[in-house]
């Protein structure tokens, strides 16, 4: 039986995630498979894989054949590595304390790669709200100037307007006054 390492899709409409399995070649996509091995979320930044590693390294070494994507999450999580370095020892360049002594290396140096590219993330999401607020401020401040100018316009509107009243009324009053003296 040709088996291959494929992707079994699952999820909503626009949001894939996708589960890492063993099937036959002449299986569908979303069909019968042999087993699971892991799942794959491509949906967060970066990309987070769940992998039973044992599984995976037994089912590349027995021949299965991976799918491209399939084969850049094994690449990634370190099992064609561990493949190459077991490949080492069978062959005596080095023992299998030497061999798993230069995987947890690589997984250490893998595992901080993708610490700092979710530290930058986090930090870049930080920066754009310090910059989207600064922006709101800046808005605000503007919309509350025009609204004090409008106020300020109105009421010295409103002065002149009281003004030019109290002036009519003196007017008014200062010949009514003169009047009945004139008689």
């Amino acid at each position: 039986m040709a088996t291959k390492i494929r992707l079994q899709r699952g999820g909503r409409k626009n949001y894939a995630f996708y589960s890492i399995v063993i099937a036959d070649a002449r299986a569908p996509r979303d069909g019968k498979f042999t087993e699971k091995i892991g799942t794959y979320n491509p949906n967060t930044n970066p990309a987070t894989v769940d992998l039973n590693f044992d599984r995976a390294l037994y089912w590349v070494e027995t021949g299965a054949q991976p799918t491209d994507t399939a084969r850049n999450i094994l690449k990634g999580e370190g099992v064609y590595m561990m493949k190459h370095l077991r490949g080492g020892v069978k062959k005596g360049a080095f023992d299998e304390a030497a061999c798993q002594q230069k995987f947890d290396a690589w997984k250490q140096a893998k595992v901080a790669a993708t610490e700092a590219v979710e530290k930058q993330v986090t930090d870049d999401k930080k920066k754009a709200a310090a910059q989207n607020l600064e922006a709101e401020k800046k808005v605000n401040e503007a919309i509350a100037k025009k609204v004090a100018d409008k106020k300020a316009a109105a009421a010295a509107t409103k002065a002149e307007a009281e003004a030019a009243q109290a002036a009519e009324d003196t007017a008014a009053e200062a010949p009514a006054e003169e009047a009945p003296a004139e008689a």
